[in-house]
């Protein structure tokens, strides 16, 4: 009874915190095409959050219905004359002196600009999201300066302090971060090791882990280590009995294990020893050539048993990274979607809304820095799908304005039935798929 009482609440929590998300990042994509439209002369009738039975409604003084409807799973701008919340077709009948109002009766520029708005609304969230979350926690200094230490495992030797400058690692200089974590790659497995350090202005060698422990700085969302229940901060011992004392080695035997369940024994500040049996998923990585799979059971780490010192980014370094990182989930995601119709990948990598759903629980439970780093995610993810050439999103719209620049003319209304039934079709169709792979792709 405890367990399935645990199960509902999980459950519920999933649900809370998909339905957030997905809030933000559909009111964020709908505001962008408002708040376009209102510039560009287009007036809204109804801004709506869900579907559905309305729940909450105020008419603004422009005369736009604002309103909060039952079913929380997306929502939508309805322009004045519009036929439907998508906006496809030809629009109802207005008054010729108010077609100007209309998104169909608009200068092609003001469509094009109001369209494209919502996905770059999502981009703009996202970097904005990334660039505060940067900000926040700050970057690494260019020194190797140790803030402050983690917890160490009983047993591990570790002599550096808080207000150390790290200089060297078993005799090898070290002048930046990149070049301490390529050491811990280098480095083979043994332990203690020599840390060369400046400690009250004077320079001395103490004992220390391997620069490159078996700690787990990130646990995957729907990875086997996130059904476990591992969290960031536990250090691996051993795996199948073997110590384990270099983060890598974790990586070669859950490879070498070929699929087969893994048994960890995992270190838990405050909590102590624990053994978890994990099932390693066959999972398709992105190389410099392409693509290979690997057993994965879905953790990062070999982070050091210390925190780095930080500096403050400014807005400018910030909002670099943060493009930076919102760029790289574009790229990545066109690379994937590439890589899946040229069959170089599986697609069990697709996934649907119980995957999206499961995996926005799990970033939530990581707290709220991890939940809003994930809605970033999510916002650029859902931007970069609207933008897609099918008819019924929105860069199906755009698909339709750039041919009525070139040619001079919109398409005709047969082949904008024609189309739009073809777009809403595929699109229900990879909905559909999405949830068989996250049925039968566990």
């Amino acid at each position: 009874m405890i367990d399935i009482i645990s199960q509902l609440g999980g459950l519920a929590w999933t649900i809370v915190a998909f339905v957030v998300a997905l809030s933000i990042i559909v009111g964020v994509h709908e505001y962008g095409h408002y708040i376009v439209g209102r510039w560009s002369g287009i007036r809204a009738e109804v801004f709506s959050l869900g579907f559905g039975p309305r729940l909450w409604s105020r008419r603004d003084r422009r005369g736009t219905l604002w309103q909060v409807a039952a079913i929380p799973l997306g929502g939508y701008v309805r322009f004045f004359g519009d036929a439907d919340p998508a906006s496809a077709g030809p629009g109802l009948a207005v008054d010729p002196a108010l077609r100007r109002q209309t998104l169909e009766g608009a200068p092609l520029w003001a469509r094009f600009a109001t369209v494209a708005a919502g996905p770059f609304a999502n981009f703009i969230l996202s970097t904005l999201i990334f660039a505060g979350v940067i900000a926040f926690q700050g970057v690494a200094v260019e020194r190797l300066l140790i803030a402050d230490m983690a917890a160490t495992p009983p047993g591990v030797v570790n002599e550096l302090r808080a207000g150390d400058e790290i200089l060297a690692v078993e005799g090898r200089p070290l002048a930046t971060w990149g070049q301490l974590f390529q050491a811990g790659r280098d480095l083979a497995p043994h332990a203690p090791v020599d840390w060369t350090v400046r400690r009250d202005g004077a320079e001395v060698t103490v004992p220390g882990p391997h620069p490159a422990p078996p700690r787990i700085s990130g646990v995957a969302p729907r990875s086997a280590a996130s059904g476990a229940g591992l969290r960031p901060g536990d250090v691996i011992l051993s795996i199948d009995g073997a110590p384990v004392v270099r983060f890598d080695e974790l990586r070669d035997r859950v490879e070498a294990a070929d699929g087969r369940a893994v048994l960890l024994r995992v270190w838990r500040p405050g909590a102590g020893e624990a053994d978890y049996s994990l099932v390693p998923k066959r999972q398709d990585l992105p190389t410099a050539d392409g693509y290979e799979q690997r057993w994965l059971i879905g953790v990062t780490g070999g982070e050091g048993y210390f925190v780095p010192a930080t500096r403050h980014a400014g807005p400018v370094e910030a909002i670099g990274a943060g493009l930076a990182q919102t760029w790289a989930i574009i790229a990545g995601s066109v690379s994937g979607l590439w890589a899946m119709i040229s069959g170089q990948i599986g697609s069990c990598n697709l996934g649907g809304a119980i995957s999206i759903a499961e995996s926005t629980g799990q970033a939530a439970t990581t707290g709220a820095a991890g939940f809003i780093w994930w809605i970033g995610v999510l916002s650029a993810a859902i931007g970069f799908l609207n933008i897609l050439p099918v008819p019924v999103l929105d860069g199906g719209h755009l698909a339709f304005f750039t041919w009525e620049a070139l040619t001079g003319r919109p398409p005709s209304p047969r082949a904008l039935r024609i189309l739009t039934s073809i777009g809403l079709a595929a699109v229900l169709a990879l909905m559909i798929f999405g949830l068989s792979n996250d049925i039968l792709c566990r």
